[in-house]
């Protein structure tokens, strides 16, 4: 079975993802795959540098972020333009991963991906979690962690969608409001129920 892990910015989907490790499930995670596709010596690294000019490189031929990040910022066009390129790469990737964990003999493989929803990749998975909090809980722990103003934590979440969307598009949801234990058995009880765990 392959599970897609999703949430949003400061719902705990990461807390929930190390617990599954914790199980010993195989895990395919988009946002180190997004890394690993842009590495110095790429193939995408390479389209990258054609579309962007030798500006999207440092010094010692990583990926310039920060110079890219500036390009594309206010420009859709810039920004279609380097999604057209990575998300590809990101997807083949992770399929690539999910095929050589199901090889090696692993009977679940859970694909923690952020923008589940967003980029339309319920296709990749057989169930969807998704970990969800209160509009207030999420708020307020983003405010915490990046330090944000609740204007700058508001942007940053109405830039993705409701995590009520995204539960209505789960097969099992965690409320991620109470304590940790109270999360680990809501997820306990999911994989019972799912057939992951005995």
């Amino acid at each position: 079975m392959i599970i897609g892990l999703t949430g949003s910015i400061a719902s705990g989907k990461s807390t929930v993802a190390k617990m599954l490790k914790d199980y010993g499930l195989p895990i395919v995670d988009a946002d180190l795959v997004a890394r690993v596709v842009v590495e110095p010596g790429t193939p995408t690294l390479q389209k990258i540098v054609e579309a962007f000019g030798e500006v999207a490189l440092t010094e010692d031929g990583a990926m310039n972020r920060q110079k890219i990040g500036e390009m594309i910022f206010n420009d859709e066009e810039q920004r279609k333009r380097l999604n057209r390129i990575i998300h590809p790469a990101i997807r083949q990737e992770m399929l690539r991963q999910r095929d050589e964990h199901i090889a090696k003999g692993a009977q679940t493989v859970i694909m923690d991906i952020p923008l589940l929803f967003e980029s339309k990749l319920q296709h990749f998975v057989d169930k969807i979690l998704v970990v969800s909090v209160t509009e207030d809980t999420q708020l307020k722990r983003l405010m915490e962690r990046n330090q944000l103003s609740e204007q700058e934590a508001t942007a940053r979440i109405s830039s993705q969608l409701p995590l009520s969307v995204k539960e209505q598009g789960a097969d099992a949801v965690i409320n991620n409001n109470g304590t940790i234990e109270e999360t680990a058995e809501q997820l306990q009880r999911i994989l019972r129920n799912w057939e992951v765990i005995e």
